[in-house]
């Protein structure tokens, strides 16, 4: 597989413009951080990314049983590690009613094997370099 590759332009005072593959995102802090509040926080997108990832893993896998579950929702809340306290996922799946216990069960399963979620619990390695670029007026 390919790496996943994101790349992140400074457009304002913390505001940023996000190039991921043909697509295009912004990212700011809010106001209370300095920001000017024109869009989603960095922290807010992971939290994104894992709430979008679980509900498409959930329809996904349902697709292939050929189960209808219907909509989908997922709601992710999200804390931040502090001094003697870990990072901490609130997930909440909102499923249609109607669906059998196995299914329910199957479908908790299978939340938990989404990519974000198994690439958040699992070991992460990180690679730091840095390269000039010369500022064009």
């Amino acid at each position: 597989m390919n790496p996943m590759r994101a790349t992140a332009r400074r457009t304002g005072k913390f505001r940023h413009t996000i190039d991921i593959r043909g697509h295009r995102l912004g990212v700011d802090e809010p106001r209370e951080a300095g920001g000017d509040d024109t869009a989603p926080s960095p922290q807010e997108l992971l939290a994104a990314s894992l709430a979008s990832c679980t509900a498409v893993t959930m329809e996904m896998y349902a697709e292939r049983k050929g189960w209808d579950i219907g909509d989908v929702e997922v709601e992710c809340s999200y804390r931040p590690a502090e001094r003697g306290t870990p990072t901490r996922f609130d997930l909440v799946l909102r499923i249609p009613e109607g669906l059998s216990v196995e299914q329910v069960e199957r479908l908790k399963v299978i939340a938990a094997k989404c990519p974000v979620h198994r690439t958040l619990d699992g070991e992460v390695m990180f690679s730091e370099r840095v390269e000039t670029i010369s500022l064009t007026a």
